[in-house]
């Protein structure tokens, strides 16, 4: 694996790469139209070809097990809102804290990241209360794991942290302290294009 520094520079994907990724992403985007009624894939893959910097997060999105797919779009910027799609949180993701100052505060069974950390790496956004909420309304997610969002600052300097999953055909949202970590807890992200 890259280390930080190499991942944080280099973030051209190169050619072939892309191709392969804009082949996925359309054959997820053509199998869920429900996802994105009145988008026209063209329009979004000529989109994605003038912004290449975009390419390399979602292709980080996809290697990390999140399946980004389309789930909207803003008239008034004239961009595309992908999400992670995969039915549960991307597997590449979980087992970690919420935030550094939570890993840095951890003296024993650190995890190996915090979900902000690796948001910031993959230069996407970690899906707030409201987005995941939108998500739940496109399918059922998260039926099995659970996902961290983005947490109120008020809570956060409390020594908390918010994470939501979908139980009993609801979607919950619960705390827990920060520096928490498990194997069924990941985060989902988001990308302007």
């Amino acid at each position: 694996m890259k280390n930080k520094t190499e991942r944080k520079d280099n973030r051209d994907l190169p050619p072939e790469s892309s191709q392969q990724l804009l082949r996925k992403l359309k054959i997820r985007f053509e199998k869920n139209m429900k996802r994105h009624e009145g988008i026209d894939w063209a329009d979004v893959q000529a989109r994605l070809e003038a912004k290449p910097e975009k390419m390399w997060s979602l292709n980080e999105m996809e290697m990390t097990g999140g399946e980004p797919d389309v789930v909207g779009y803003k008239e008034d910027s004239g961009e595309y809102m992908f999400y992670d799609c995969s039915p549960e949180s991307p597997e590449g993701r979980r087992r970690v804290c919420y935030d550094k100052a939570a890993l840095e505060s951890r003296e024993r069974n650190k995890p190996h990241n915090s979900a902000v950390d690796m948001a910031d790496e993959m230069g996407i956004d970690i899906l707030t209360e409201e987005q995941y909420r939108e998500l739940q309304k496109l399918g059922s997610f998260d039926l099995r794991s659970s996902s961290w969002v983005k947490t109120p600052e008020r809570i956060r300097r409390l020594g908390g942290a918010l994470f939501c999953d979908r139980r009993y055909d609801t979607v919950f949202v619960y705390h827990n302290g920060a520096g928490s970590y498990y194997s069924s807890r990941g985060f989902r992200g988001s990308l302007k294009v």
